[in-house]
């Protein structure tokens, strides 16, 4: 199993370990407040539930039927999809939207209504992802397709040279493959790679999960709109995939600008499968933050460009992250640990391009 296959030392740093934790922890006592979400995420789940049905909603319904406001609505959709996985799935599939378990278990079923499949969002993303960040033939983030080279270890093909230029585009792309073949295909690697279990269902049952429920979600959110609003079918098809290209493109540039960096450390495992560095200050060799001042930035980006932060305590709620930076700044500091943070999401952005452009190259 693949989660076997990686040791992260004990002793590195673990002072600064132990007091990180302590002084999180003494954060949350002394302000009486819970790790999970609060109201102000309630009320955002509502609003960008809105933002991402409502729309669907007032077209089907025939409240709006002219093209252009047509066009609006499912432009709306693509910010609210892309908001509602970062704010409301992200949190509720760790664990860190509510102390309910089931109630974390509902909303991280809001990923259903993305076209995507729950169970395996929850391997790729919180078991390999969180646990094996930017390393080489575990982090599967890091090799979405050959097409990208998104690390150094990876074979360099003649297209990466121009992938600074398409790459943009095929970060659009990201939902629509979600939604089709990659669902399909992890779900089959995952149990080539036998970690499909800790889902606790037979493989049976979630290939039936996932079959059904891309039956659904094209019959509400595609096949509905086709048949029911006043304009050709082909205008719905453009529309439909325009709101994934904005989602796509959303989640993609929030999530890459936090890992393909230039500072970004591409570590290995030893002949023995051990790394070098502690898991908590591998995370912040990995991860940066940015645009930690953008109020309206880490309100639609559910917080993750505290990326670091999240990285750090993904148990906790991304309402959080804000508080928590300062005594991850302070504490670093103190021991002697990077922390990366970016002033603007510009600037990040402008750097990740950079590291694509220097990927590209021998």
């Amino acid at each position: 199993m693949v989660t076997e296959s990686i040791q992260f030392p004990a002793d590195e740093k673990i002072d600064f370990m132990r007091e990180l934790r302590k002084r999180v922890d003494e954060y949350f006592e002394k302000t009486h407040r819970s790790k999970s979400g609060n109201t102000s995420l309630i009320i955002k789940t509502a609003v960008m539930l809105a933002l991402y049905l409502g729309p669907l909603i007032l077209m089907l319904t025939g409240i709006v039927t002219s093209t252009p406001f047509i066009f609006l609505c499912w432009v709306l959709m693509g910010f609210g999809m892309a908001g509602t996985g970062m704010n409301v799935m992200h949190d509720a599939n760790h664990g860190s939207f509510s102390k309910n378990n089931q109630v974390n278990r509902i909303f991280g079923n809001t990923l259903y209504l993305l076209g995507g499949l729950p169970a395996n969002w929850r391997i790729q993303h919180n078991t390999i992802h969180h646990a094996y960040t930017n390393i080489d033939k575990f982090d599967d983030d890091i090799n979405p397709t050959p097409i990208l080279r998104f690390s150094p270890h990876k074979k360099l093909r003649k297209v990466h040279k121009y992938q600074f230029l398409f790459g943009w585009f095929l970060y659009g792309l990201m939902t629509l493959l979600w939604i089709t073949s990659k669902d399909f295909v992890q779900l089959f690697n995952y149990r080539k790679r036998d970690i499909w279990k800790k889902e606790n269902k037979s493989f049976g049952l979630l290939l039936a999960d996932l079959i059904f429920s891309k039956i659904l979600y094209y019959a509400v959110f595609l096949v509905a709109p086709m048949l029911i609003l006043p304009i050709p079918w082909y205008l719905t098809l453009i529309f439909f995939l325009i709101m994934h290209f904005i989602a796509g493109f959303l989640l993609s540039v929030i999530f890459q600008t936090a890992h393909i960096m230039p500072e970004s450390e591409y570590p290995l495992p030893d002949e023995n499968g051990r790394m070098q560095k502690n898991w908590i200050v591998h995370q912040l060799s990995v991860t940066s933050d940015y645009a930690q001042k953008n109020k309206l930035l880490t309100w639609f980006a559910g917080g993750l460009n505290y990326h670091a932060i999240h990285h750090l305590f993904p148990n906790i709620s991304h309402v959080h992250y804000k508080k928590l930076s300062p005594i991850v700044k302070e504490l670093t500091e103190k021991h002697g640990v990077v922390y990366r943070v970016e002033p603007s999401f510009f600037k990040a952005l402008g750097k990740h391009a950079q590291m694509l452009k220097l990927l590209g190259q021998k």
